[in-house]
């Protein structure tokens, strides 16, 4: 049965803003102020996991250093803003829902800080009813938890929803919620 779409909800990085280049950036130069490297091959590959799982995958398990990357990359991260590439096709189609009444959320399990100084610098902010990060669940992307919550603030069933999602983890996350989702790539940007 086909249901009339009632909410729309987007990832964020690689979805709505391409933010790869400006967060490779500031993570090398976290990573260098520790002493350390961090390979564009490697970053690749970890793209999209919570900080968590990438600090894992970096081999980095000392808490000091871990703290310290996770704090020098907040604090230098609006200074590659000039790197950030938005989607204006999908922002486009976002202003335009929520303007025809249809709910739009941002679902992404990045670090709340970092996607609100984005989102303001774009100016997008009042484009979206909720927006939600990974302080909202306990749980990232493959695992469904910020879908289920989003569904759960818009009051909607996931046959009433549609996702755009740019990741593995993050259509396995959409799947596992139930949810019917558009595969972004970078033909999407129309820049």
């Amino acid at each position: 049965m086909n249901e009339e779409v009632k909410l729309v909800i987007t990832d964020f990085d690689g979805t709505l803003v391409n933010t790869f280049e400006a967060n490779l950036c500031a993570y090398q130069e976290a990573f260098a102020s520790c002493g350390l490297q961090l390979d564009k091959v490697l970053y690749q590959r970890c793209f999209g996991l919570r900080f968590e799982a990438f600090m894992e995958k970096s081999g980095i398990a000392e808490p000091s250093v871990y703290h310290l990357i996770k704090e020098k990359k907040m604090q230098v991260y609006p200074h590659y803003f000039d790197k950030l590439k938005p989607n204006l096709v999908l922002i486009n189609f976002l202003k335009s829902c929520k303007q025809s009444g249809i709910q739009t959320v941002i679902a992404s399990t990045a670090r709340k800080e970092n996607l609100f100084n984005v989102l303001n610098y774009l100016e997008v902010t009042d484009f979206f009813d909720f927006i939600l990060s990974g302080t909202d669940v306990s749980r990232g992307k493959p695992a469904p938890d910020i879908y289920i919550k989003a569904l759960e603030v818009a009051q909607v069933n996931a046959s009433q929803a549609l996702v755009f999602e740019d990741s593995e983890v993050g259509f396995r996350a959409a799947e596992q919620a139930g949810l019917k989702y558009i595969k972004i790539n970078s033909e999407f940007y129309g820049n």
